[in-house]
């Protein structure tokens, strides 16, 4: 690759009513989360030695306010599913405190400048029956509200809850910096879960954190991670330069492959799908026999998680070890919330995702189950002949969350939905069934339990693939659901922009011998 020098933006703070909403923009890391993710998934491949090593490795903090470690530790998610925070961190210190040394940040291309933005947020659920096991991207510039600071991006949150806790300490007299430090990020860390909690309707039982190097050190520990590109890219501000096709990436070459949205299809969208990919090739790394039975590699592991990972002190790593030992690399799925626009407008002009909260949270209930009302099929063995049909959910009605609990039904029919999003406006007006051909069988059998939704065709579409196209004229199960769900009001935060297209997401799992082909 060439060694082309690096353009660095100057992008200004948005205005503001007071400092601690402030929010800058970064010229850092987005997506450091993988490591603590493989991590995270992967304790279910190392023995329990493995397991207690690593684990006394990492650091420990508390008073976050969690859930209670869902049905593991205290029985109290009727799913009996873990909800894990996973959270990358922009900072310039190690897990223990310490700032990285001068070389490391040259080596990690992200400046001097120190950012307590998290840049990338992903809720995984962790199944305690063996079942495929989910994680949920929340992009950085998701517009939200929050209680105590206002409209905000998301990423935004825990430098906000941060500053204030400082501002107060200072404000008491407190001269201790390393305790007003240690008790202005456990804020930070209790505002973000609460503002994630509220958007998602999850609570979330355990909380993690990587700081950026740990990202560079997980993926070396492994011997690289392999990755493939649709096409050759190029990006001056990330660093990315990389050919199309398969590639095995290192550490710094992997922070830029998922730092990079410039020039992307769809920007912010296409890097948390590089993310999701990154992820799973590394989670399938780590699970690797080459991975596990190498002492040297393990040593690593435990260095780069002494290093840059942060979990909640609550957290049993032993216990979750024994809810994963049923869990294989293809049992992991990687998804992204629903967003209804990436080119939306903030209080001060600046540019968001924005997203209605109650289709999020009918997202995360049609496709992970609530603790209230559990997934009804779970367990049974009643999979249609159809079931290995990848099956999308297009929304083109005015009912808010159709689409999601039509998705849900599917899924409790043992369906394998990938996608539910919203339809491209204009392109579909009456509901009806998409498939590659008009005598599918899967569509056939998937249109019957619908209703009765005409068959239409598309040569566009991948044998094995059926999309859903549920509109206003949609009488099927779960339309009397939606309509009285609907909330008549409107919690959308933010200036919409164009409606999202139907471009959809490729399905990312942790499975098979070779990375997927991404954006």
């Amino acid at each position: 690759m060439s060694n082309r020098s690096r353009l660095v933006r100057n992008i200004q703070p948005a205005p503001r009513s007071t400092p601690r909403t402030q929010q800058k923009g970064s010229r850092l890391v987005k997506g450091v989360v993988a490591g603590v993710s493989a991590l995270a998934l992967t304790f279910s491949g190392l023995g329990y030695a493995s397991v207690g090593r690593i684990g006394a490795e990492v650091t420990g903090t508390g008073n976050l306010e969690l859930g209670g470690g869902g049905g593991i530790k205290h029985g109290d998610a009727k799913d009996g599913a873990t909800d894990i925070l996973l959270v990358g961190s922009d900072s310039r210190s190690d897990a223990q405190g310490n700032r990285l040394t001068p070389e490391e940040i040259d080596m990690l291309h992200a400046g001097d400048e120190e950012n307590d933005n998290t840049d990338t947020i992903m809720l995984i659920r962790v199944p305690n029956d063996g079942s495929s096991a989910t994680a949920i991207s929340l992009p950085r510039d998701t517009y939200i509200h929050d209680p105590e600071h206002g409209n905000m991006k998301i990423n935004g949150v825990y430098k906000a809850h941060k500053d204030e806790r400082e501002m107060e300490l200072r404000g008491e007299g407190r001269t201790d910096e390393t305790y007003i430090e240690s008790e202005g990020k456990d804020a930070g860390r209790r505002g973000l879960i609460q503002a994630v909690s509220n958007l998602t309707g999850i609570t979330v039982d355990h909380y993690a954190e990587i700081g950026l190097l740990g990202f560079v050190l997980f993926t070396d520990a492994v011997g690289g991670v392999d990755v493939c590109l649709n096409e050759a890219t190029y990006d001056e501000y990330s660093g990315a330069d990389f050919t199309a096709g398969y590639q095995t990436l290192g550490g710094p070459q992997a922070l830029a492959f998922v730092r990079q949205r410039h020039g992307l299809p769809r920007g912010d969208l296409d890097r948390i799908v590089r993310q999701q990919a990154f992820m799973a090739s590394l989670v399938q790394k780590v699970l690797s026999s080459n991975t596990l039975t190498n002492p040297s590699k393990l040593t690593e592991l435990a260095e780069a998680a002494r290093r840059s990972v942060i979990i909640d002190k609550d957290w049993d790593i032993i216990s979750f070890a024994t809810q994963l030992q049923n869990l294989a690399g293809g049992n992991v799925r990687f998804d992204t919330i629903p967003v209804t626009s990436v080119d939306g407008v903030g209080d001060y002009g600046e540019s968001i995702i924005t997203v209605d909260p109650d289709e999020v949270k009918r997202f995360f209930e049609s496709l992970l189950g609530t603790k209230d009302n559990p997934n009804p099929h779970a367990g049974e063995n009643a999979a249609p002949v159809t079931s290995d049909v990848n099956v999308t959910v297009l929304n083109a009605s005015q009912v808010a969350g159709l689409a999601g609990a039509v998705g849900g039904w599917l899924r409790d029919e043992n369906y394998h939905v990938t996608t539910v999003t919203n339809a491209q406006e204009g392109l579909y007006f009456t509901s009806q069934v998409v498939a590659p051909t008009a005598d599918d069988p899967a569509a056939k059998e998937i249109a019957e339990k619908l209703g009765n939704l005409p068959i239409t065709t598309s040569p566009t579409l991948d044998a094995g693939s059926v999309v859903v196209v549920t509109a206003g004229d949609y009488v099927g199960p779960q339309s009397t659901n939606a309509f009285e769900e609907q909330d008549t009001g409107t919690d959308v935060v933010g200036q919409p922009g164009e409606a999202v297209e139907d471009s959809l997401s490729p399905t990312i799992t942790a499975e098979g011998n070779r990375p997927q082909c991404v954006n």
